[in-house]
């Protein structure tokens, strides 16, 4: 009896070392008129356990490993378990021998409609579509680790990408927003074929050149990693130039932005006259932070 408890505390460790995210989750019900609080914090909960819980790869991750991200969930109409809202989501890494960490993905997602009836179990089944909670939130945690693995070794996300293509695939046949290839907006069937795309291809390799070979060696050798994060812009300039105003761009840097310009504001110098071209080319939105780079 002892060993079979032994061998079932063993099987759950393991486990629990599979889990490859640390995510906070925030359930903003402040739109809500008269909300019961108590609903949405349940709510939170489920949806914390069912991120964090559930093993999403092949891959087991220790408990140091896991990628910190976060999903903030703002509801904008409730009523009779039906949920209106948007969803805010991104994910960081350390940044190697430093205690910062970078930013790697900032979406935000704003058509995340669905049903969900308090305490319900929430087991999510990769071969069907079975709700758009279930899926919506398999998608994104499939697309960070898919990302955060593309940071380390160049386009070493394909197990998370594919798992998160084939979760669009199964969900597009269903018709709610946000799956269909038919809609004009960007939403998340354009976000992973596009990863899988030759013309986005720019975009994996640009997290690899801008993570592994800029931030990991910022403490090494500053000057060689600020070449190669203009290399990781560089990069991305080839979409633009083929798609202007594509996604995946406006997604490298909605999360990027600023951590460029704090990065080219302080020395040691390198030419920015290219890298500056490039980025108000490319994200003209952020102009007035890219004025903020010290030529």
């Amino acid at each position: 009896m002892k060993h079979k408890i032994l061998f079932i505390l063993l099987l759950s460790l393991s486990f629990l070392q599979a889990q490859e995210l640390n995510c906070n989750v925030t359930v903003d019900y402040s739109k809500v008129p008269n909300a019961n609080p108590q609903l949405f914090k349940n709510l939170e909960k489920s949806i914390s356990d069912f991120v964090n819980k559930n093993s999403w790869t092949e891959r087991e991750y220790k408990p140091e490993e896991r990628i910190s991200c976060s999903m903030y969930i703002t509801i904008n109409a409730y009523e009779n378990n039906n949920y209106e809202t948007t969803l805010q989501v991104q994910s960081t890494r350390p940044v190697y021998n430093a205690t910062y960490t970078t930013p790697v993905l900032n979406i935000n997602d704003k058509d995340f409609s669905f049903q969900y009836i308090e305490f319900q179990q929430m087991y999510f089944n990769p071969n069907s579509f079975d709700s758009n909670l279930l899926s919506t939130l398999a998608f994104y945690c499939n697309l960070i680790i898919g990302v955060d693995a593309d940071t380390f070794s160049n386009l070493g996300g394909n197990e998370g990408l594919e798992n998160a293509q084939e979760i669009a695939n199964i969900a597009m046949p269903s018709g709610i927003k946000g799956w269909s290839q038919t809609e004009k907006t960007q939403n998340k069937y354009f976000l992973i074929n596009d990863m899988f795309s030759p013309t986005f291809k720019p975009f994996r390799e640009a997290q690899y050149q801008y993570h592994f070979l800029g931030m990991d060696k910022m403490n090494i050798n500053t000057k060689e990693s600020k070449e190669a994060i203009i290399n990781a812009v560089n990069s991305i300039t080839k979409i633009q130039n083929v798609r202007p105003n594509a996604y995946l761009t406006r997604i490298f840097f909605d999360a990027k932005a600023d951590e460029i310009v704090t990065i080219f504001s302080e020395g040691p110098t390198v030419d920015v006259t290219s890298l500056l071209e490039n980025l108000n080319r490319v994200s003209p939105t952020n102009s007035v932070k890219w004025e903020k780079i010290k030529k």
